[in-house]
């Protein structure tokens, strides 16, 4: 697990305020000075799932209510798909013998996190995939994006959640299904480039897929999961984070052997 010191100096390096060794970094006045921005929607009934999956998110009553001994106590059972909703990709869900969800470690999930914006291409296109110029131009008007970043993709599609018409582009559940699926992704081409001319821990999107709706193969997926590289699906609030400057901490259900699981996304933002 992240140690504390580890945690605040990458933070304090994002927000260019790092202490000179070895003077140790304020930690309570360094998170005084900032926000955290939720990038996890809830789950309920309403949460959104691939139109195949044969059941939903379930939430059942153990108890809830008072005691014999007086006192308040609730319980609850829930049961729910690994992918749907906020959730991780494990690499072992497209690449066979690639690392199960419990198998990534906290630094892969944690650190620093840069957000490349398509959205005014992939709101007036419903199939738009993230074109590898679209990275390049990106960094023409910032910087390279550095080692050991999460990639996350803005392509307004949040908007639309939980509207699985306008966020799937269907309404309709199995096979039949999967014709109809309409939403953005990032580009096979997009996907190579990045592992083969950057090193990232991660990628990440607003939508219910990093391939967009219409791909047959997944080939996205496998490229990214072939080079052990975790996608995180259905990001809320990414409108929310600024270009750079950001600290993701994503922490998935640790699920022994998973191929995926739920998770609790966050993105720190230092005070400008």
């Amino acid at each position: 697990m992240c140690k504390i010191n580890f945690c605040i100096s990458a933070l304090l390096i994002l927000a260019g305020c790092q202490t000179p060794e070895p003077q140790k970094p304020d930690a309570a006045a360094f998170f005084s000075k900032g926000k955290w921005i939720d990038l996890s929607y809830e789950f309920s009934n309403q949460t959104l799932y691939w139109p195949t999956a044969t059941t939903t998110f379930r939430l059942d009553t153990n108890f809830n209510g008072r005691t014999e001994a007086g006192y308040y106590y609730s319980a609850y059972s829930f049961c729910s798909p690994e992918h749907g909703g906020t959730h991780l990709d494990a690499p072992v869900h497209f690449a066979e013998g690639r690392m199960s969800v419990d198998a990534l470690t906290i630094e892969q999930l944690c650190g620093n996190a840069v957000v490349i914006d398509v959205s005014a291409k992939a709101l007036a296109n419903s199939d738009y995939q993230v074109s590898i110029a679209d990275i390049e131009s990106w960094e023409k008007e910032h910087k390279t994006i550095p080692d050991s970043s999460i990639v996350l993709f803005r392509t307004g599609f949040g908007a639309y959640y939980p509207d699985a018409a306008r966020y799937f582009g269907t309404n309709a559940k199995g096979p039949a299904a999967l014709d109809q699926l309409h939403f953005p992704g990032l580009h096979p081409d997009a996907a190579t480039w990045l592992v083969n001319n950057r090193k990232i821990k991660a990628a990440g999107l607003d939508t219910p897929s990093i391939d967009y709706g219409q791909s047959k193969d997944f080939r996205t997926h496998q490229v990214l999961m072939g080079n052990n590289i975790p996608a995180f699906e259905n990001v809320a609030n990414i409108q929310a984070l600024p270009a750079s400057g950001i600290y993701i901490m994503a922490l998935p259900m640790k699920i022994k052997g998973g191929s995926g699981g739920p998770l609790r996304i966050a993105a720190w933002i230092p005070a400008s």
